[in-house]
C-alpha cells in the first residue's frame, strides 16, 4: 500500500504542477473560459474578477502540487485538493453532459482536450486524490519544516511572477492560432484531412400524444399516416468531427461596412496591425508607438487598427497616435484570441505574422521595424490620356 500511495501522490503532484504551469503561460485564456461559464450560469457580476480568480487558481494548483510532492501539511492540502478536484470534475462533467461548453481549458490552448477527455482525466484524478486523502496521515514530509516552507514560498513567488510576466509580455509558449509564423488566411480555412461531422437525418413524429424519433432506415413496422403525425426532421450528429478552422470570426470591416479582410491580408507588403479593445490604459507606450509610426511612415508601412471599439467612440479617445492607423472593426472574441495584451502590435506580410509585441515591448518593436527594408512605392495606374494614346498607337 505504501508504494501505491507514493505513486498516487507523485502522479497527483506532477499533474497539478504541469496543469498549473500550462495555464500560467496564459492566465487570460483561463479567465476568458471562466467568463464563458459565468455567462452560461448568469453570474455576470463575476466577470470583472475573472482574471484575479484565474491567477489565484493557477497559483494554488502549482503550490498544491509541490506541497503534495514534498508531503507538507497533508491534512490541510489533501482536503483542499479533494475540494478542488470535485469542483473540476463538476465543471468538466457539466461541459460534457450539458453540451454548452466545448472544453473546459484544463491544459489551456497548448494541449486542447475534448470534454469527454477532460472529464475522464478528472475522474481518474478524483480516485487518486481520494486514495491520498484516505491515507493522508501516513504520508511523511520529505523535507524538514524549514525547507518545506522555503520551497513553498519560492513556488508561490514563481507561480505569481510567471503569470504577471506573461500578462505584460505575451505568453512564453505561444499556442494560439495567431502565433508568430502562422498565416492568418490559411488558419481561416478548414485544415486538409479534417473529418467533418457525421450526421443522420432524424424524423420526429407524434404518436398518441408522445413524440418519437427514428432515422430513415429505422421506420417502425407499424408506421401509418393515421397513427404518426409528422412534427419535424433534423440532422443528428452521431460522430463529432474536427472540420473547423483554427481561426474563426476574424473579419475586418471598414467604416462603410465593407469586408476588407482578404484585401488586407493579401498585400505583399509589410503591415502593422494594432489590436485594441476597450479597457486599455494609456502610458509610456503611446510615445513609443508614435516613434514606431514615424519610422513606419518613412518605410511606407501602413498601420491598421483592429478594434471592437465603435468608430464614433474611437474618435474621442485621447491618444493622437491612433490617427496614424486606419481603423477597422472586428469581433471582440477574435481580438481576445489574437492578442493577449491590450494593445498588441503585429507585423504582418502576405497574411503571415512575422512578429508580435505587447505594449510593454514596443521599444523592441521600434528596433525591429527600424531594421526593416522599406516597402516599395505603390504602382500608380497610368493616366487615362496615356492609356488612350498607347492604345491608339497600337
Amino acid at each position: 500500500m505504501k508504494i501505491v500511495l507514493n505513486v498516487s501522490r507523485i502522479i497527483v503532484g506532477v499533474l497539478f504542477i504541469f496543469s498549473g504551469l500550462i495555464k500560467a503561460n496564459d492566465p487570460l485564456g483561463l479567465s476568458y473560459k471562466m467568463q464563458e461559464f459565468f455567462e452560461i450560469w448568469g453570474w455576470h457580476f463575476l466577470n470583472d474578477y475573472s482574471l484575479a480568480l484565474s491567477i489565484a487558481m493557477i497559483a494554488f494548483e502549482i503550490i498544491a502540487g509541490v506541497a503534495v510532492l514534498v508531503g507538507w501539511q497533508m491534512r490541510l492540502f489533501s482536503w483542499l485538493l479533494l475540494l478542488l478536484i470535485v469542483f473540476f470534475t463538476f465543471l468538466t462533467g457539466y461541459a460534457l453532459f450539458s453540451g454548452k461548453v466545448r472544453e473546459c481549458g484544463c491544459f489551456g490552448d497548448c494541449i486542447p482536450l475534448t470534454a469527454d477527455q477532460s472529464f475522464m482525466k478528472d475522474v481518474v484524478l478524483l480516485a487518486l486524490i481520494g486514495l491520498v486523502f484516505a491515507y493522508r496521515n501516513k504520508i511523511k514530509p520529505v523535507l524538514n519544516r524549514r525547507n518545506s516552507i522555503l520551497v513553498l514560498f519560492f513556488t508561490t513567488v514563481f507561480s505569481i511572477a510567471l503569470q504577471f510576466h506573461v500578462l505584460a509580455h505575451l505568453p512564453v509558449l505561444d499556442c494560439l492560432p495567431y502565433k508568430k509564423g502562422n498565416n492568418i488566411v490559411e488558419k481561416m480555412n478548414i485544415p486538409p484531412g479534417a473529418v467533418p461531422d457525421s450526421t443522420v437525418i432524424t424524423f420526429v413524429y407524434n404518436k398518441g400524444g408522445q413524440e418519437v424519433e427514428f432515422t430513415a432506415s429505422e421506420f417502425p413496422e407499424d408506421f401509418d399516416d393515421s397513427l404518426y403525425q409528422f412534427v419535424k426532421r433534423y440532422d443528428k450528429v452521431v460522430r463529432k468531427g474536427n472540420a473547423e478552422p483554427a481561426i474563426k470570426d476574424f473579419s475586418l470591416t471598414t467604416y462603410y461596412g465593407n469586408d476588407t479582410t482578404k484585401a488586407l491580408l493579401a498585400e505583399d507588403r509589410y503591415q502593422l496591425y494594432l489590436f485594441l479593445k476597450d479597457g486599455y490604459k494609456t502610458g509610456h507606450w503611446t510615445e513609443e508607438l508614435n516613434a514606431i509610426m514615424r519610422v513606419a511612415e518613412q518605410k511606407k508601412i501602413e498601420g491598421t487598427m483592429v478594434t471592437s471599439i465603435p468608430f464614433e467612440t474611437l474618435r474621442n479617445q485621447p491618444p493622437d497616435v491612433f490617427f496614424s492607423f486606419t481603423p477597422v472593426q472586428c469581433d471582440v472574441v477574435a481580438i481576445k484570441t489574437a492578442a493577449r495584451a491590450n494593445p498588441a502590435l503585429f507585423l504582418v506580410k502576405n497574411g503571415t505574422i512575422l512578429e508580435k509585441w505587447s505594449y510593454y515591448d514596443f521599444s523592441r518593436a521600434l528596433e525591429a521595424i527600424t531594421q526593416l527594408e522599406a516597402n516599395p512605392a505603390p504602382v500608380e495606374p497610368a493616366p487615362a490620356e496615356q492609356v488612350t494614346d498607347s492604345t491608339a498607337a497600337q
